[in-house]
């Protein structure tokens, strides 16, 4: 097999999950996306004679060993040396941006030119065909949809080792069934993504609910009215000592007597976390705008909280997390982690039953709870969410101790997330999983409802061998 690329027979490190460790065969490190399509032809021209597969490994943080191939071979994205990115201006900007491009770098690049993109995750340290593969959510959902929803066009090595370029208008249906296609039907080796005019500063508040039905009629509110917040937010903090105390290092309260006197331990509270883009310039439209809009919601007064950050500081705000655990050694250990995305009709049955019960306290790490409107949401993708317009992402985002047996360990942790499921199967909440993970294929048949068939037509079409993405234990290797 004659390429540029070094491949080297040995193991990549962990993954984020740090749960799952199948040995690769070989690791590839492309220079070209031709040493990609080369390696992926090599294996499908083989046929049924070997049982080779292939998976692409971005920045390492999937959870359940997704991007690893036992016996297989494993493609170092980050290796990936194509054009440099290019940025493009004008009524519809983008930028042209590798598979194996961080996104932290993106958002660098294009701010040179007064630009961004519109919808991001969390954490910025991901791969662009990493989050494409699976949505790329965050607070800015309700308004822009997932990160897939803001791609023009892309480059695909699918499981053929065909290079095809995709968009809305040209192979449509390779373009829908790669975004959100948990990798089944290509490899990502280029991204067209849309941009939007970067503001410099962010005002970014935080407030407390001690009733969860005020906490989610707000929300919904919020993500439903016309001009409303830029990011929005939400988290669950059950039974948490000097909680406001805690707040102070990045906050500043409304009210600090009152703040002071404020409660948190023993209490499920909710706090809604939002955010309002800006320029210096705009400082007061923007905070009139924030106050009128603060002025209709039901939190707890003494609980408000605000700061006033550049841009880039709020957009990489767990990275700062990252630095600390890393120092402490508590990065590189198993997340557990469960994300769900409930209908809102099922919201308030679901947090009753999980909030302070099956959950009762949440020291292993944060909860996410937070609503988006689904006609912002390509339904042509493969992405599945529930049926309902409006939906909630509820993320655990638990982190083990490593060799506890207590609540902070592995097995108590995976014990409480299979608890939720059960309630959540039980009580028909009709719940989908977001960065979902099954065992078998009657499994996914139902995770994808409906769109099974489409999804395994896809598959007949673009990887028809089974080559690609192995770990995510949807289909065998033909």
């Amino acid at each position: 097999m004659a390429t540029s690329a070094l491949i080297i027979s040995i193991s990549q490190p962990g993954t984020f999950g740090n749960r799952y460790h199948f040995l690769p065969l070989a690791v590839l490190h492309p220079k070209s996306v031709s040493d990609i399509s080369t390696t992926v032809k090599h294996v499908f021209k083989m046929g049924s004679t070997s049982q080779l597969t292939v998976a692409a490994r971005g920045h390492s943080h999937s959870l359940q060993g997704q991007a690893q191939a036992h016996q297989g071979v494993v493609i170092n994205m980050e290796s990936l040396q194509g054009p440099e990115m290019q940025i493009h201006a004008g009524e519809l900007p983008y930028v042209e941006a590798s598979g194996g491009d961080l996104w932290i770098n993106i958002l660098h690049e294009t701010l040179k030119h007064g630009l961004a993109p519109k919808s991001w995750t969390d954490y910025l340290h991901l791969t662009v065909g990493g989050t494409l593969s699976n949505a790329g959510i965050s607070g800015q959902a309700f308004k822009h949809g997932p990160q897939i929803n803001n791609i023009y066009q892309l480059e695909v090595v699918t499981g053929k080792g065909e290079v095809v370029t995709c968009s809305e208008k040209q192979n449509a249906e390779l373009f829908y069934g790669v975004l959100g296609g948990l990798g089944q039907f290509g490899i990502i080796t280029r991204a067209r993504i849309s941009l939007e005019p970067a503001p410099k500063m962010v005002k970014w508040i935080r407030v407390l609910y001690d009733e969860f039905s005020k906490f989610s009629n707000d929300q919904e509110r919020l993500i439903s009215s016309k001009d409303s917040f830029d990011y929005i937010e939400g988290l669950v903090i059950i039974n948490r000592t000097g909680l406001l105390n805690n707040w102070r290092s990045s906050f500043n309260p409304k009210d600090p007597l009152q703040a002071s006197r404020f409660i948190s331990e023993g209490k499920t509270l909710y706090c809604l976390e939002i955010a309002k883009y800006f320029n210096p310039d705009e400082s007061d439209i923007m905070n009139q705008k924030t106050e009128s809009l603060l002025s209709e919601l039901n939190y707890i007064p003494s609980t408000l909280f605000l700061s006033e950050v550049p841009y880039v500081e709020f957009l990489d705000r767990v990275h700062l997390s990252e630095i600390k655990l890393r120092s402490k050694g508590l990065w590189e250990i198993p997340h557990p982690w469960l994300n769900l995305l409930i209908p809102r009709t099922k919201i308030n049955e679901f947090a009753q039953a999980v909030f302070g019960n099956i959950l009762t306290g949440n020291s292993n790490g944060p909860i996410l709870i937070y609503p988006v409107n689904k006609s912002k949401w390509n339904n042509r993708t493969s992405l599945i969410t529930p049926e309902e317009e409006i939906f909630y992402q509820v993320a655990f985002l638990s982190s083990a101790m490593p060799s506890s047996t207590g609540k902070d360990g592995l097995f108590h942790i995976l014990a409480q997330n299979q608890r939720i499921l059960d309630f959540c199967s039980k009580a028909s909440i009709g719940a989908k999983q977001y960065l979902p993970h099954y065992s078998t294929q009657e499994e996914w048949q139902t995770h994808f409802g409906p769109q099974w068939e489409v999804f395994v037509r896809r598959k007949s079409t673009y990887d028809p061998m089974a080559i690609l993405a192995p770990g995510q234990r949807i289909f065998r290797r033909k």
